[in-house]
């Protein structure tokens, strides 16, 4: 009786630790455009390694329409943007099982000839959603039922008009304020009161580019870094007071990749039609803070133009898509060690596509429809796995508790990308 017993027990011991070393040791939520951080990069680990021939396993399909909007997840809700004949919608998915939760119209259907539907991700904060239609209109609504709690059109509001090829600002939430690039001769950025939905501040005048404005710290103090159409700029959130400057022009006002921080005063801005990029320092000066380049590759022969897509770091290393030409069809994909600047390696004409970084690894999702996996490795290119997922798409994959997530025009896909399950 015993010795059943103790075999027993340590049959259930061994299945525990067996459970336990399958488990990840981290898991988190996504909720706004980019991640957490908004650097497009997860935390998470323990995620699976390859693919199986197959491709991963595919949990749900959800039926969707046009639309441009990537994917939030938080609280176990999976929220974007979409549109069909008459109405652009946020639409609300059980995370786990890809249930419908709700659908809120938000606006009239909005056509461009860049693109149909909404271009922004939704960002979700205190259980509230926030959203940005193709032609402006800011609206938050209630994570749990998608009620409608406030709505402004922001160019009307402010004297302007969208964006030539559509409002493609994902909002930042932040110390009770919800702010966009508003892109007016009255604003070029703007903040509303996250409860009331009434202005707070606005800041500067000019079209806002393509570009979502990034919340960190630099030279010590937080600030919204914004990429409008003209440049680079640091502004104080809680006030739209602005810190620094810097001029940064781009054919065509596509300035559309979000800058990237790479230490406590440098921030990384990139742009394609045969841009280049630029690393700036922040530094005090007085009263204020200055932004000086410490390095630059510009023009046709730059090693790093981003065009649409925004680079991520690892591990002292920079991985981007590089696009060649004037919106040319040729990206390539490139890694570039920060120490120095050199490019490591680059993959000739990878293709145009969008990435993120978890777990060591590039999860790139290419305009094909397919995921592709690649080690984040300075050693050279090294290509894990690759399957196609869904049809034309310009979204980044977005990773939250195990799952990945991608949409289409067409469609909504998660798959499974939590090793042990």
């Amino acid at each position: 009786m015993l010795r059943n017993l103790a075999a027993l027990a340590a049959s259930v011991a061994l299945v525990l630790v067996s459970w336990a070393m399958a488990q990840p040791t981290s898991a988190e939520d996504w909720p706004q455009f980019l991640g957490p951080m908004r650097n497009g990069t997860s935390a998470e680990t323990g995620l699976i390694a390859s693919f199986p021939e197959s491709g991963p396993e595919v949990l749900w399909r959800q039926p969707l329409g046009v639309g441009m909007s990537s994917v939030a997840v938080s609280q176990g809700v999976a929220v974007t943007l979409f549109q069909d004949e008459t109405h652009q919608y946020v639409v609300a998915f059980d995370a786990a099982s890809g249930a419908p939760r709700w659908r809120t119209a938000v606006a009239p259907a909005f056509e461009n000839g860049m693109g149909h539907g909404p271009r922004a991700t939704p960002t979700v904060a205190g259980g509230l959603v926030h959203v940005l239609t193709g032609e402006g209109v800011l609206t938050q609504l209630t994570l749990a039922d998608g009620k409608q709690n406030w709505s402004v059109d922001v160019p009307a509001s402010l004297g302007g008009k969208p964006a030539e090829y559509g409002v493609a600002c994902s909002p930042v939430v932040a110390d009770g304020l919800v702010i966009v690039q508003a892109g007016c001769p009255q604003a070029a950025v703007a903040a509303w009161d996250h409860a009331s939905g009434e202005l707070r501040w606005k800041a500067g005048a000019g079209k806002a580019g393509y570009s979502s404005p990034l919340l960190t710290t630099l030279a010590g103090r937080p600030q919204l870094v914004v990429f409008d159409a003209t440049g680079a700029s640091g502004l104080d959130p809680k006030t739209g007071d602005v810190l620094w400057g810097f001029p940064f022009p781009t054919d065509y006002d596509c300035n559309i990749a979000t800058p990237v921080p790479l230490s406590d005063r440098d921030v990384l801005i990139s742009a394609g039609e045969n841009h280049g990029s630029v690393l700036l320092t922040i530094e005090a000066n007085g009263s204020g803070l200055e932004a000086t380049p410490r390095w630059s590759s510009l023009g046709v022969s730059s090693q790093l133009r981003a065009e649409w897509q925004t680079p991520v770091v690892h591990e002292g290393y920079l991985y981007g898509l590089d696009n060649q030409g004037s919106a040319g069809p040729i990206t390539n994909l490139v890694c570039i060690r920060l120490s120095d600047w050199t490019t490591m390696w680059k993959q000739n004409r990878f293709g145009k596509s969008n990435l993120i970084l978890a777990d060591g690894h590039l999860w790139i999702s290419t305009m094909k429809g397919e995921l592709v996996l690649v080690a984040a490795s300075p050693e050279g290119y090294q290509e894990v796995s690759r399957c196609t997922l869904i049809e034309t798409t310009r979204q980044a994959p977005v990773i939250a508790n195990g799952r990945l997530y991608l949409r289409d025009d067409h469609e909504v896909v998660c798959v499974r990308v939590r090793a042990g399950e």
